[in-house]
């Protein structure tokens, strides 16, 4: 018994992506502080989970938002971020 694989909308594999992103720079900041960025990005996508599926505006507003959080966190001289 398969199951049929998931079919995501641009939107929903954008935002998965930004995730991933995301834990893929947390994995470039050192290994002592990696817990409070996962924490952190956790937080960031659940604070905003209650965004209709169907808003658009907002939800590509908050992808350009992650996006350049992303570019910011990811920089060499940030070492650690708190909650």
């Amino acid at each position: 018994m398969s199951t049929a694989p998931v079919r995501r909308s641009g939107l929903q594999r954008d935002i998965l992506n930004l995730y991933r992103e995301c834990f893929r720079a947390a994995r470039l900041k050192p290994e002592a502080n990696r817990p409070h960025f996962h924490a952190f990005i956790r937080m960031q996508f659940r604070k905003h989970s209650d965004v209709k599926q169907r808003d658009f505006s907002t939800i590509e507003y908050l992808l350009r938002t992650g996006k350049r959080q992303l570019k910011v966190y990811s920089a060499p001289s940030i070492e650690d971020v708190t909650i």
